[in-house]
C-alpha cells in the first residue's frame, strides 16, 4: 500500500521565507521546512495497481503555468480546538483550475470524492497541545506574511510515509504544466 497526495512543491527561497516564521508556540510541532507544500488533493492509502491508474489519469491533465502567492497566517479547527496552523495561499481562477482537473482526474477512474471544500494553505504547525491565546497572538502577529509571487511550473505526486517525529514525503512524479 502506498500513501498519497498530489501537490504542489515550493521553490527554496519561499521554504527560506517561511523559517523564517515559526517560533514561539509552546507546545507546537512545526513543519520541516522540506515538508513544506501546497496539497491539491490528498489520496490517502492506495493498491500500487491503483497508483499507476493515479500516475496514468494525473499524466493526462493539461494546464498552463501560474503565480502563486502566500500571504496571510490562519487556523484549522478540529472538534472545537485549534488543531493547525497555515500560511494562506492566494486563490486564482488558475489555481482553482489545476485542482478541480486533478479532482475530476481521480474521480474518473474510480476515487471518491473530495469532501472537503478546497482551501489552499501550507502548513506551518500541529497546534493542538498550544495554548489557543499563543495560537491566536501569533497568528495576529504575523498576519501581514506575504511572499513574493513565484511560478508554478508543475505539479507533483508525493507518497508519505509517517515517521516519529514528522512524515516523509516523497515526490513520486512531477507533471508537467504547458
Amino acid at each position: 500500500m502506498l500513501r498519497l497526495f498530489v501537490a504542489l512543491a515550493l521553490p527554496a527561497e519561499v521554504k527560506e521565507q517561511l523559517m523564517l516564521l515559526p517560533g514561539g508556540i509552546p507546545g507546537a510541532r512545526f513543519v520541516p521546512p522540506e515538508n513544506y507544500h501546497l496539497t491539491l488533493r490528498f489520496i490517502g492509502e492506495v493498491e500500487n495497481w491503483q497508483a499507476e491508474e493515479v500516475d496514468e489519469a494525473l499524466a493526462q491533465i493539461r494546464a498552463r503555468p501560474f503565480e502563486l502567492t502566500l500571504r496571510g497566517l490562519g487556523t484549522f479547527e478540529k472538534g472545537g480546538r485549534i488543531s493547525a496552523l497555515w500560511v494562506g495561499v492566494e486563490k486564482t481562477d488558475a489555481l482553482q483550475h489545476l485542482q478541480c482537473k486533478v479532482e475530476t482526474a481521480l474521480q474518473r477512474i474510480g476515487l471518491t470524492p473530495e469532501r472537503k471544500r478546497f482551501a489552499p494553505h501550507v502548513t506551518l504547525a500541529r497546534v493542538e497541545r498550544s495554548p489557543p491565546e499563543k495560537v491566536i497572538a501569533y497568528v495576529q502577529a504575523h498576519n501581514l506574511f506575504r511572499a513574493p509571487p513565484v511560478a508554478v511550473e508543475h505539479f507533483t505526486l508525493y507518497s508519505s510515509r509517517l515517521g516519529k517525529e514528522a512524515a516523509v514525503y516523497v515526490p513520486e512524479v512531477e507533471y508537467e504544466l504547458a
